[in-house]
């Protein structure tokens, strides 16, 4: 069975209780004790009005959950918003006038409507009467209006003060003249796998509720849709739809991450929840009251993970990074931060700070977390051999005039051919070098000088290419401001000049 990603945002739920089912399962195997006398198991004692003495560990954990509960229940809250939904309204052969046609009369208008919606927050923050509740950014996203239910049920209208879709994170505050609880705000850094966790939020509606498991997995990836700017914590702790920007706390009641979604193959709890580290969503708060919106550092590169040989054949023993975490710079935008530090592309980045790059993704979360214009020491293996380069990070800006495509260089994706490779695109035995696989975008230079994919690059400025380390070597070679390509397109030699 596919399985599907499931935010945990309740979208106009309505819960119908259809029974209840209730599970007795007899206990074997232990041994009461009466008065002082142990009695073994599946003896039945003969003084039934005995009070049974409960283990004092267990009453320990018991009063320990409940006192983490008293602690942060006052400080989740439920999230109600209004959504605007505005979709095309559905075609009818005979023009019945639905109140949803246009003007004219005509089928196939705009229909507008309105749905609630709910989901879940954490009060992290007071300044003065404000107040400010950390939540997803797929809560409150396409809201028109939300209002915020506390514990004791007083409901305040809120705002959005700054969201982030990179992460999954917003801000909304209201504001409230009685003193309200804050969350105690944890570190995630220090979790392990194994850790008792409990999660409370609103699942399906269900106010103030809290799960108990433990951290079953930490450091995940982001899929389906999922946003990649933060790895997250696994956990069995029941969470279902509605616990999105819930709390996940630690036995000290610590907030140590935000709900965010569950993967599940009917869109229910079957313990594989997902939740945003707290450190890595507590300093855009400020960010976002200071700015309405998270900076995210920039490098200025195209980077992937090659260590699997099927995805990018050849590239790892190619360049001498074989079994070695890290990422690969594709290619960089001219004039980046990362060009103008004097990385190249073809540079594997295996630490950051001395900190080691686990994976492209982590690349990304790491350079994202670096402040704008600060200097950062990035550890690059080149030719077989490591060097580092102090980077001065920029600020991340979709909009910015520096990451667009006719700056991206060379602007295109080459892998080694393989025997795979050369029956896909039918390369003869006797041809060698290596193939244009991928083109991102149609006006990269690489795409605007004719490069198309398939095309077998076999020499660069007349040095002969045969694999990754030689193409890249070429490609690099700065003595002049030309690079002439060597190529076979379906049999025909093609030369194909770029200018750096």
């Amino acid at each position: 069975m596919k399985i599907k990603i499931k935010y945990l945002t309740v979208l106009a739920a309505a819960v119908v209780i259809v029974g209840a089912l209730f599970l007795f399962v007899p206990i074997t195997g232990f041994t009461q004790v009466r008065n002082g006398t142990s009695i073994p198991s599946g003896q039945q004692a003969t003084k039934t009005s005995d009070p049974v003495l409960v283990s004092g560990s267990l009453e320990s954990m018991q009063n320990s959950f409940r006192e983490v509960a008293k602690k942060i229940l006052p400080s989740v809250v439920e999230i109600n918003v209004t959504e605007t939904i505005t979709q095309q309204a559905p075609q009818f052969p005979f023009g019945f006038p639905f109140p949803f046609f246009d003007q004219q009369g005509n089928n196939g208008g705009k229909q507008t409507f309105q749905q609630s919606a709910l989901g879940s927050g954490i009060i992290v923050r007071r300044s003065g009467d404000t107040y400010y509740v950390l939540t997803n950014n797929h809560v409150v996203k396409d809201a028109t209006n939300i209002s915020v239910r506390l514990y004791d049920q007083q409901v305040f209208k809120a705002k959005v003060v700054g969201a982030d879709p990179r992460k999954d994170i917003a801000l909304v505050s209201f504001t409230s003249n009685n003193p309200l609880q804050t969350a105690d705000i944890g570190d995630s850094n220090l979790l392990q796998v194994g850790d008792i966790v409990l999660a409370v939020g609103n699942p399906l509606g269900f106010e103030s509720t809290v799960t108990m498991g433990i951290v079953s997995a930490l450091g995940r990836q982001g899929q389906g849709g999922v946003a990649t700017y933060t790895d997250y914590i696994q956990t069995d702790a029941a969470i279902n739809q509605g616990n999105s920007g819930g709390a996940l706390v630690n036995i000290k009641g610590q907030v140590v991450g935000i709900n965010t979604w569950i993967a599940a193959p009917s869109g229910g709890n079957v313990g594989l929840g997902f939740a945003i580290p707290i450190d890595n969503a507590t300093p855009a708060i400020s960010q976002f009251i200071a700015h309405g919106h998270v900076q995210y550092g920039w490098l200025g590169a195209q980077i992937a993970d090659i260590q699997d040989s099927s995805t990018y054949p050849g590239f790892a023993s190619d360049l001498k990074v074989q079994g070695v975490k890290g990422a690969l710079m594709l290619n960089i935008y001219k004039s980046s931060p990362a060009a103008k530090a004097g990385l190249l592309p073809g540079d594997y980045i295996t630490k950051v700070e001395g900190a080691t790059v686990q994976s492209a993704d982590d690349l990304t979360q790491k350079v994202g977390s670096l402040d704008a214009g600060k200097s950062y020491t990035f550890t690059v293996i080149r030719d077989g051999k490591e060097l580092s380069f102090p980077v001065s990070i920029g600020i991340r800006d979709d909009k910015d005039q520096v990451a667009q495509p006719k700056n991206l260089w060379p602007g295109m994706t080459v892998v080694d051919i393989d025997d795979q490779v050369r029956q896909q695109v039918s390369i003869p035995a006797s041809l060698h070098g290596v193939v244009v696989g991928y083109l991102p975008g149609q006006d990269t230079p690489a795409s605007i000088a004719g490069f198309r994919p398939g095309d077998v690059i076999t020499s660069i400025n007349g040095e002969s290419v045969r694999n990754m380390r030689e193409y890249y070597a070429a490609l690099n070679d700065t003595r002049g401001s030309q690079v002439t390509f060597n190529i076979v397109r379906e049999g025909t030699d093609v030369s194909i000049g770029l200018s750096r």
